[in-house]
């Protein structure tokens, strides 16, 4: 940091050397740099402002600064656990907060944070006592009570889980102004239901819980769906849906209301009664026929590719999209095994990858005609195989029943559970996860090493593996030969 500051300053000098009149500015800004950098709340504050704005290489580094300018301050440490917890150096993150408890035992803020990296690092147990301790200490805390149903829920305890994971609505101040009352479970009976997935929610979290949706309309008067536009086609098609459409400013009239994400816990969902028969999803049979004669001459095995999410949102978002997307190239194991055609499902940003795919991959990109889910299902109706980080394309394969393989980061979404290849949301998907954080290669070995199984004929690899249950032992995913 220091050459990079001289590197600055030599700039500044040479600029304001052309305007002679700046050169005093340039002298106090260095004065008072000089005068600030010697005490740590300035460097705080600077680590503070960085965080807010997602930069957590500079925040990490300007905690660091502060913390050897004035050691032991459990806001720092606390700060600095966070920085190293969305840079997945979770070990070290919990170091940080560990040393911050033993500063301020009492702090409700340090007790969350190290849930938090306990949860990244898969230890569910110890995350629920931390976010419990924390809420002790502090009821009101925001985001305590939400996250401690995340960690319920990655442990499969549904049953308090969906009860916790309601507290989301009063972090994300998404609530909907609807003057309906919300719908709780109770019979609907001619009444007219509104279920939304547009406040808060991911497309993703619309696909994986739009499940419900037959199950509740046949008692019902009616259903209106309200989604992003990307999903009105495929989810029109539903069964027991009356409407569906995207926000807008007026709405048809309608008698209760609920967010699609609150549906397990309304029907009080638990791990073994998830309605996951599969597909539930369909998309359009002139769609479906329309790719298949586009891909007349795509021959071989046909395998859908989606490798990154999209690099929008919230600081923690984007920190975690980081995590769980991979760059294109890291896929170049896969170039290698032959009778192989690969099909771009990336949208966004990360989809310029694919016009440099690796050596070697006969990669197809029509993505310039996905127009919404609608068209990316008719065209996933037409592969084998799809292959995708954790992404809406990973809930889409999964809800039209195609084979699915899921490439997770180590800190994966509550929603995959833990200690499983397989998912109990989609039948026909198979897990591969990351043994260490960043561990994409040895992610992609084994996902390599299946293809090539698969390629040479061995059907049995597009199966989710079958689960092996022990009292005794911890659950280990097998094959089914």
């Amino acid at each position: 940091m220091a050459q990079s500051g001289i590197d600055t300053l030599l700039r500044r000098v040479v600029r304001h050397s052309r305007t002679p009149r700046s050169l005093p500015t340039l002298l106090w800004k260095n004065i008072r740099y000089a005068i600030d950098s010697r005490r740590p709340e300035y460097w705080s504050e600077l680590a503070r402002e960085q965080a807010e704005r997602g930069q957590d290489e500079e925040a990490l580094e300007c905690y660091d600064r502060a913390l050897r300018l004035k050691p032991d301050v459990p806001q720092w440490l606390i700060g600095r656990g966070n920085a190293l917890r969305n840079l997945g150096r979770f070990a070290t993150a919990e170091a940080s907060l560990r040393r911050a408890l033993q500063l301020r035992p009492e702090s409700a803020v340090a007790h969350l944070g190290l849930g938090n990296i306990l949860y990244s690092l898969g230890r569910v147990t110890e995350a629920q006592e931390s976010y419990r301790t924390a809420l002790r200490l502090q009821p009101k805390l925001p985001r305590a009570r939400f996250l401690l149903g995340r960690a319920l829920l990655r442990a499969g305890q549904f049953e308090e889980g969906w009860k916790e994971f309601e507290g989301r609505w009063r972090v994300e101040q998404s609530t909907p102004p609807f003057c309906s009352p919300s719908w709780n479970g109770e019979a609907i009976g001619d009444r007219v239901l509104l279920l939304f997935a547009c406040f808060g929610e991911g497309q993703g979290d619309a696909i994986q819980f739009c499940r419900y949706v037959p199950q509740i309309a046949a008692g019902a008067g009616r259903i209106i769906l309200v989604v992003p536009p990307s999903l009105v086609r495929i989810m029109s098609r539903l069964p027991g849906v009356g409407e569906c459409i995207a926000p807008r400013g007026s709405l048809p009239a309608f008698d209760l209301h609920s967010s699609l994400m609150r549906l397990p816990h309304v029907l009080w969902d638990k791990l073994d009664s998830i309605p996951a028969a599969a597909p539930y999803l369909a998309a359009d049979p002139a769609d479906v026929a329309h790719w298949r004669n586009r891909l007349t001459d795509v021959k071989g095995l046909r395998v859908g590719l989606c490798w990154a999410g999209e690099p929008s949102g919230s600081p923690g978002y984007l920190a975690w999209n980081r995590r769980r997307s991979m760059r294109f190239d890291t896929l170049a194991p896969l170039s290698a095994i032959p009778g192989v055609q690969f099909i771009s499902l990336q949208k966004g940003l990360p989809a310029v990858e694919a016009s440099c795919p690796p050596h070697g991959m006969k990669l197809h990109d029509f993505t310039a005609d996905l127009h919404d889910f609608a068209d990316t299902a008719a065209l996933i109706e037409n592969l084998d195989l799809v292959i995708s980080i954790d992404t809406a394309v990973a809930h889409l394969a999964g809800a039209l029943g195609k084979p699915t393989w899921l490439l997770n980061p180590f800190d994966a979404c509550w929603r995959w559970l833990l200690d499983r290849d397989d998912s109990p949301w989609y039948p026909s998907l198979r897990q591969f996860r990351q043994p260490t954080p960043w561990d994409w290669q040895s992610v992609v070995r084994g996902v390599a090493d299946a293809l090539q199984r698969l390629a040479a004929g061995d059907q049995s690899q597009l199966r989710p593996p079958t689960q092996v249950h022990s009292e005794c032992a911890p659950r280990i995913g097998i094959w089914s030969v």
